[in-house]
């Protein structure tokens, strides 16, 4: 038996192309699912896991339909061959119940990994050749001396919580803790 897959991630989207291409592919029962790829826990995903029989085959219209990271993709396609059961991917054309298929298919993955993998190096290289430059990433720096010297006179008063001095400085008490971590030993104490 041949079962379909079709999800979207928003509900914006439809799932209308994917199941036209499931039907003429020949599938008998197709399960719609509307979830981010990311999501680990797709019940109509779990419901055709349960369901799929030895011999079976499961189609989705592309792999990232199936999983978004390639590690979540070969758990899933090994979950499967443990069941004797075939994947189908139309768009990139594989189908695992051959040996050709299963060979194209690990060879889609490790190229998938390279890329990912070569797509990390070149942000950590841009990043290590912004620092050199001096260029520093992230958002810029909020809190002065000006600010922090007021903090901490204010601490220094019983009266007034972290929280409280960090409203009164206009800053976040996470960020007050940053920047001056006694704070937090001080608050603690007062309690």
């Amino acid at each position: 038996m041949k079962i379909g897959y079709a999800r979207v991630s928003t509900r914006d989207q439809n799932h209308e192309l994917q199941i036209e291409a499931l039907k003429e592919y020949g599938c008998e029962e197709i399960y719609t699912e509307t979830a981010s790829g990311a999501m680990r826990n797709r019940p109509e995903l779990t419901a055709i896991l349960k369901f799929i029989r030895e011999g079976d085959e499961l189609v989705v219209w592309k792999f990232d339909r199936l999983a978004r990271s390639l590690k979540q993709l070969l758990e899933t396609v090994e979950a499967l061959e443990k069941k004797k059961v075939g994947f189908v991917s139309i768009k990139e054309n594989i189908d695992t119940s051959t040996h050709t298929g299963k060979l194209f298919f690990h060879i889609f993955g490790a190229l998938g990994e390279f890329e990912r993998e070569a797509i990390r190096e070149r942000v950590l290289a841009g990043l290590d050749t912004a620092r050199r430059m001096g260029r520093i990433g992230g958002r810029p720096k909020q809190v002065n001396k000006d600010t922090l010297k007021q903090a901490n006179i204010l601490l220094k008063n019983p009266d007034f919580t972290g929280k409280e001095v960090a409203k009164m400085v206009g800053i976040h008490l996470s960020t007050l803790y940053r920047y001056i971590p006694k704070a937090k030993s001080v608050e603690e104490s007062r309690k």
